[in-house]
């Protein structure tokens, strides 16, 4: 089993340093409350990224209550506390789920990031630093609520997916954390999902909803990714610990996920300076803000 763990991680770094050059978008995943499916939509919208022909690399970044592996059956040796620890590097700890999609796993690494010796923050830095230019997207999977380290990650992102239900208390809490960042005098570019709709107009009116609101407010311009249905087949598939877009690809649920990764190629691409910032931009302002 080490033998084939090890042949994967010389398999990772060989491919990765022949396609280093990408331009790497950074894109922070979060929800005002839990329970919303945010990690769910995360991983199904990275496997649909990939299979439109992206790299993709997601980072479980949800402190306390990382689930991503598990949410694919996997049970991972290697996560980010180790990186802290300078136990394992960068490719140690990058690890390959289904379809071919890499991920890292987020254990309780992020509680540590805030309290960082200098050393400690100059080989992270490094380490991450060699992921810049090898992906097209990676995916931050950030914890739910109003933390600071939920609030670091949107600041330092470029790019910012809000997911939410049409649930009154979902919606209040994703229109508190806008106002906490934008208090902050951060203006990252917002996106929504309303997820859990009974139907598209339930959707429409949720998303009308908190958009009008932040535009009134906040003068903060929301515009809606997608819509996801109410689908019995996700819960049958997070109990099998299967991505639903695999274990039922032609589930409502799983066709939505499809049309929001192509809008998020097609419709909605970022700025030259926001491609341009990768990885090393995002870190750099990460532990600026830190301090």
């Amino acid at each position: 089993m080490n033998d084939q763990a090890e042949a994967l991680r010389n398999l990772v770094k060989q491919k990765n340093s022949m396609e280093r050059n990408r331009m790497t978008r950074i894109v922070t995943v979060t929800s005002g409350k839990g329970g919303v499916g945010k990690s769910n939509f995360s991983l199904n919208f990275a496997l649909a990224l990939r299979r439109l022909g992206k790299k993709v690399l997601v980072f479980d970044a949800d402190i306390g209550m990382a689930n991503i592996d598990v949410l694919m059956g996997i049970s991972s040796s290697s996560h980010l506390y180790h990186l802290f620890k300078q136990d394992k590097t960068i490719w140690d700890i990058v690890q390959e789920g289904p379809s071919g999609l890499q991920f890292i796993a987020g254990g309780s690494g992020f509680k540590d990031l805030l309290e960082l010796s200098e050393s400690e923050m100059r080989w992270f830095s490094e380490q991450i630093g060699k992921l810049d230019g090898m992906y097209d997207v990676i995916l931050f999977d950030t914890g739910a609520g109003l933390s600071k380290e939920t609030v670091l990650f949107i600041e330092a992102a470029r790019e910012t997916i809000i997911v939410t239900t049409p649930e009154p208390t979902s919606i209040t809490d994703a229109y508190a954390l806008i106002k906490m960042v934008k208090a902050k005098g951060v203006d990252p570019s917002f996106r929504l999902i309303v997820n859990r709709a009974s139907d598209r107009k339930e959707g429409k009116q949720t998303a009308d909803k908190i958009s009008m609101a932040a535009e009134r407010f906040l003068n903060t311009q929301l515009p809606t990714l997608g819509i996801i249905p109410d689908d019995p087949s996700v819960s049958k598939a997070v109990k099998r610990q299967v991505p639903f877009t695999i274990a039922f690809p032609g589930s409502e649920a799983a066709r939505a996920i499809d049309d929001i990764a192509r809008r998020f190629i097609e419709d909605e691409k970022p700025s030259e300076e926001v491609v341009h910032e990768g990885i090393k931009g995002f870190l750099h302002k990460m532990f600026r803000l830190s301090r």
